[in-house]
């Protein structure tokens, strides 16, 4: 999953990105709303943690350019403004989601899960593809309930492709939204860690759609 984090004070928006790292997510970074406005038009983003006082364009007005532009990710505003009529601007610019400041990093870490589950249409923290479930809330995964080391890149592949269980996932979609902006993409690697996981995992969950990328599904019973 790859997030992006708009926060003009560089020591919050280091914190919020490191806990989203540290949690298996991919992050870019900006620090005003001119450049969280490009980058929200131009890259394929999961969800986005949106402060709402930024330098050059305001949060509600990047919100609602993204919005015009038929941008659909998941927002979640910050505001340190605790007046409702702030909340209420936000949400009215298409706003999913708000945390005032200060907050705790797990409440913002919960909210940021609670929204990609929401998106891909799961009601709960654990996603389940026939023997496997991953947990989103602890980064674990267990295949028949034995517990499966995973890199934080074969873990982000594998949380994409359950998030989207029963949906072909082309190459460069992955490529899209497994890397930040300063990874070296290549969608070669992408093979390498697919064949890592299903090494991994031990049961074919992971399926090659020739031509057009993978799929996760449950292994069909014999």
């Amino acid at each position: 999953m790859r997030l992006l984090v708009v926060e003009d004070d560089k020591d919050l928006n280091r914190q919020i990105v490191t806990a989203l790292e540290n949690a298996g997510y991919a992050v870019d970074k900006a620090f005003d709303g001119e450049e969280g406005l490009y980058l929200g038009e131009t890259e394929p983003y999961d969800a986005v943690i949106l402060d709402l006082g930024l330098p050059k364009v305001d949060g509600v007005s990047v919100l609602q350019g993204w919005r015009r532009a038929g941008k659909i990710m998941p927002v979640l505003i910050l505001t340190a403004r605790d007046r409702w009529s702030d909340k209420v601007a936000g949400f009215d610019a298409g706003a999913d989601d708000y945390v005032t400041k200060p907050f705790h990093v797990e409440e913002l870490l919960a909210r940021v899960r609670a929204l990609l589950r929401r998106a891909a249409g799961h009601a709960t923290s654990e996603l389940v593809c026939g023997p496997v479930r991953l947990d989103t809330r602890a980064s674990r995964v267990v295949v028949d309930g034995n517990p499966i080391k995973l890199t934080s890149h074969e873990y982000r592949l594998l949380a994409y492709l359950m998030h989207h269980q029963g949906r072909v996932v082309s190459r460069t979609e992955l490529v899209e939204h497994l890397y930040d902006q300063d990874f070296d993409r290549d969608s070669n690697t992408i093979e390498v860690f697919v064949g890592r996981l299903r090494k991994k995992l031990g049961v074919e969950v992971i399926e090659t759609v020739r031509g057009l990328g993978y799929i996760a599904a449950a292994p069909e019973k014999v």
